[in-house]
């Protein structure tokens, strides 16, 4: 990053590696609903040594059960998507991780979800356990939406949302803020930006100033 006047809204790898730190680090300090594990960062090895700059970030084992837990006016049942920590039959599990685009200079999320047993969910399975604000934000949204690519660290096939106008919006929300501070807090102000679109609801703690 340079001065604060011409930034662009993007991020070095090695910025990317020291957002990265400090989130998990604030994650582990502030108060998070049980239904959220932490999260962890996963380095990447060259010649059987961990970097200490390439990596990813990585919560996983995410249940998401779908329960009914109260009446519309007409009387009918309401159906309301619930984030838990433990494994039944009638849950799907979710894996989000955040890997660090050398093609666009911003963090991307990587996301997946199985079932119980193990198998896959597809795309339109995953969209009918996203509440109605995920899916208008989805819908309306110029700077995201849900593709498939293979994982950057993993090679295997993962859905993630676009990063295509990352910067343009990050550069809105970080813009005034210093060099240091700016990168120290990327990644909390995106999550907070991206989580919307795929259903976790992250704690305003997370990006707010300490």
């Amino acid at each position: 990053m340079v001065g604060s006047s011409v930034w662009d809204g993007t991020l070095s790898i090695d910025e990317f590696s020291a957002s990265a730190k400090a989130l998990v680090s604030k994650w582990g300090q502030i108060e998070v609903d049980d239904s959220l594990p932490d999260w962890a960062w996963r380095p990447c090895c060259r010649m059987g040594v961990p970097s200490e700059t390439e990596g990813f970030l990585a919560l996983e084992g995410v249940y998401q059960i779908e329960e009914s837990n109260g009446l519309d006016d007409d009387g009918g049942i309401v159906e309301h998507d619930t984030w838990v920590q433990s494994s039944c039959d009638n849950v799907h599990v979710y894996d989000f991780h955040i890997a660090y685009s050398f093609s666009y200079k911003v963090p991307v999320l990587y996301f997946q979800g199985h079932e119980a047993g193990g198998q896959l969910l597809t795309i339109d399975e995953i969209k009918k356990d996203l509440s109605s604000q995920s899916l208008k934000t989805l819908s309306e949204s110029k700077w995201t939406f849900i593709t498939r690519e293979e994982h950057p660290h993993l090679s295997l096939p993962w859905f993630t949302l676009h990063p295509c106008g990352t910067s343009d919006w990050m550069k809105l929300l970080l813009d005034k803020l210093g060099d240091k501070d700016r990168s120290l807090q990327y990644l909390s102000a995106w999550l907070s930006v991206v989580g919307q679109a795929v259903g976790l609801k992250i704690p305003l703690k997370l990006y707010c100033s300490s």
